[in-house]
């Protein structure tokens, strides 16, 4: 197995680092600045826009869409180590590449699903990142880690569908640059139970759609993100046109959107994983107790040796999951992108637990990146379906080889 990367993507490799080293990281200073003299803002530091601009100058601009007509060209392999890196500055790096959540899935289904008509009024503002989107499936009265559970309805009525539910935790709702929602909901509840769903298109500015609160995320607004927001739908009124791919189709759009969207948070995972690890480092050779440094501590070097074998055990097999998707689909590589959902944001949070602990209480301060980085990693094992579920399934997996 060859495990260097070919030539295009080490010359991303390295044009994304120098972009991190000379414009990300400085630029973490304005955002916690911004972050915590505006804490009820839900929107991203202007900051942003200024490395959107440089980003795009470089040729580093909408990285994970493998589709070359909308999006680079890459493959899951090649774009596995970029996303790595954007993940050491989580707040900054993946919107100022065009490459964060929800807008990367919300263009991933469009490029994927959407008609012409849709494609050049949602997707081309998307990819010019002109606009941010917003994703609205999981809801309060449900277990949604069960997709086929939504209970929002979407009915039709002559040449419009009405759209009544409520959503919360709806990704990227919160941003007042969310100019377009995808929801999903019930168009035929008495169909076959992966058929009653369907995916729409719905405006944030048509009438009956409340955006009423936004969720916090371990006490953080998660506002560089676009943060994440209960939203109301009070028979909303969209265009037959609006629907994406048609009526039953919502739920294999989802498993379409999601399999892209969970190796893209692991790989992110790996990068965040890496920062704390370097943190670490330098804080432990840095600080003296007890008459030596921190880092000749016999459990500090048991902490760092075993971040280092962590982080490596989930890298190869994130790229084993990429390089799969690219050769095989998303349903060859079932197995692979389950295992990492569930392997990959525990040892993040593993790995920065300890990064915390060895800062003492700067690990817990706003002084260093630690606090958002934990609390992404944690906040993992719930998004795009918790671990028990993936577990689950997993074993099934297993146990039909088996039977």
């Amino acid at each position: 197995m060859e495990f260097e990367y070919d030539q295009r993507t080490q010359d991303l490799v390295g044009r994304l680092t120098e972009f991190m080293d000379s414009h990300v990281y400085p630029a973490e200073a304005a955002h916690d600045e911004f972050v915590l003299a505006n804490p009820t803002s839900w929107d991203a530091p202007p900051v942003i826009e200024e490395l959107k601009a440089e980003a795009r100058r470089r040729g580093l601009w909408n990285l994970f869409l493998p589709d070359a007509e909308h999006g680079a060209g890459l493959t899951n392999l090649q774009y596995a180590p970029l996303a790595e890196i954007t993940g050491r500055s989580p707040a900054l790096a993946p919107e100022a590449l065009n490459c964060a959540a929800p807008d990367t899935g919300n263009m991933e289904v469009l490029a994927m699903f959407g008609t012409p008509t849709q494609q050049d009024q949602w997707l081309k503002p998307l990819l010019e990142g002109e606009i941010r989107s917003a994703f609205c499936m999981t809801e309060p009265e449900v277990a949604s880690s069960d997709a086929t559970n939504i209970a929002t309805r979407i009915e039709r009525d002559g040449d419009h569908y009405v759209i009544n539910g409520r959503k919360w935790f709806a990704s990227g709702a919160m941003s007042p640059r969310a100019k377009i929602f995808i929801v999903m909901g019930q168009t035929d509840p008495t169909a076959e139970r992966h058929r009653r769903q369907s995916q729409v298109l719905v405006p944030r500015d048509t009438p009956g759609v409340t955006v009423k609160r936004g969720m916090h995320v371990f006490g953080f607004t998660d506002g560089a993100h676009g943060g994440h927001a209960e939203v109301i739908f009070d028979n909303v009124r969209v265009p037959v046109s609006n629907i994406i791919a048609g009526e039953g189709e919502g739920f294999a759009i989802a498993q379409a959107r999601l399999g892209p969207g969970r190796i893209h948070h692991c790989m992110r995972l790996i990068g965040m994983a890496e920062r704390a690890l370097e943190l670490m480092c330098r804080r432990t050779l840095d600080r003296v107790a007890f008459g030596k440094p921190i880092a000749e501590q016999g459990v500090v070097q048991d902490w760092i040796a075993e971040s280092r074998v962590r982080i490596e055990q989930a890298r190869l097999l994130v790229l084993k999951t990429a390089w799969l998707m690219d050769t095989v689909g998303n349903r060859g590589a079932h197995t692979e992108i389950q295992s990492i959902k569930i392997g990959t944001p525990v040892m993040a949070e593993w790995v920065i637990d300890k990064a915390i602990q060895a800062h003492g209480g700067g690990g817990v301060s706003q002084d260093f990146p630690l606090t958002l980085l934990w609390t992404a990693a944690r906040m993992l094992r719930i998004a795009d379906g918790p671990d028990e579920v993936h577990k689950m399934s997993l074993a099934r997996r297993e146990l039909k080889r088996y039977r």
